[in-house]
């Protein structure tokens, strides 16, 4: 998959962060897409940039609802880009949407944890399942799904309980992993590439917040501010003492620099995930700090839970402690 052009790539998540850019990268390189979210004024915003930008006459951009999480939807999803692609094949499958929440197995409600999970693990299993006939059909396919630091360092920094979303991207891992024998038996034409960000600079936290809350206003309600506490509490912090406003305050914040003090962009992030599909990588490190954490977890795994472990991390990847 040297390039693009012309091919057909469907894309989970499009409606934001690593998932817009994408897209906006492969339609540059004429590439048409069929973007899924829950969200169709995400999708909508996509879309607009897209044309802003220019999108090369005769290629086609669609959007899609879905929840990737639900088989019945993915099926939907599916046979709405066979009809309105006007095709039984698709090249290209980046298994993108994703979901933050469900941190701790004690302080967090069960329905937010399976939420989570289903929809980070689930939601590649579905969409691979689902669309592999029409990769099929392909003379040449690629799945892209898109796991995390987390899926092979369940942390992001001692006392923060990371359950949900690590569980889910150490099986999105070892499912493209074992995908490879798979794949070379069974479909020797299509490849596949796990791909495992750092820290990258999107809107993941307030989403997540608004999904699992299921207000998706900007504004912070009551029940975002109880889940916030249900966090503080998951850390072993004492938030009885915090109004309802500086609730709201440190849950901005947190957003904020979240979105904004990433050592990686989103975009910068898409351009390498696309480079690492046309050069055939099936394991796609993401940022400076994903590079720094994978190689320190290799070198001592048996202190990577400890807390000078993750100060040193820290400051090798110019990551901010308490973040």
């Amino acid at each position: 998959m040297r390039d693009f052009a012309g091919k057909i790539a469907v894309v989970t998540g499009g409606g934001s962060g690593m998932g817009r850019e994408l897209i906006h990268q492969l339609v540059a390189e004429g590439c048409n897409i069929a973007m899924c979210d829950i969200s169709a004024a995400g999708m909508a915003e996509t879309q607009r940039l897209c044309e802003a930008a220019g999108v090369p006459q005769g290629l086609r951009v669609t959007n899609h609802i879905a929840d990737v999480s639900d088989a019945a939807q993915v099926n939907q999803f599916c046979e709405e880009v066979a009809r309105q692609h006007d095709t039984d094949t698709i090249h290209l499958l980046f298994n993108n949407a994703g979901l933050g929440g469900g941190g701790s197995m004690i302080a967090h409600s069960r329905e937010e944890w399976e939420r989570t999970f289903s929809i980070c693990w689930g939601g590649v299993y579905n969409c691979t399942r689902i669309f592999l006939p029409m990769l099929q059909k392909a003379e040449a396919g690629h799945i892209v799904n898109t796991s995390s630091v987390n899926g092979f360092w369940a942390s992001v920094g001692p006392g923060i309980p990371h359950t949900a979303y690590s569980a889910a991207k150490f099986a999105v891992k070892g499912f493209t992993e074992a995908l490879i024998t798979d794949l070379q038996i069974n479909a020797p034409h299509i490849k596949c590439s796990v791909v495992m960000p750092g820290h990258i600079g999107t809107a993941i936290t307030a989403n997540s917040r608004k999904i699992h809350s299921g207000n998706e206003t900007n504004n912070i309600d009551a029940t975002q501010i109880a889940q916030a506490r249900a966090r503080i509490a998951s850390m072993g912090r004492d938030a009885s003492r915090l109004s309802d406003d500086d609730i709201r305050k440190l849950i901005a914040e947190r957003d904020r620099r979240f979105r904004e003090e990433a050592p990686t962009s989103a975009a910068e992030a898409a351009k390498i995930i696309l480079d690492g599909v046309k050069t055939d990588r099936w394991r796609i490190l993401v940022g400076k700090d994903a590079h720094i954490i994978d190689e320190m977890v290799r070198t001592s795994p048996e202190r990577a839970y400890d807390t000078d472990f993750f100060e040193e991390f820290a400051t090798k990847a110019g990551w901010r402690i308490g973040s």
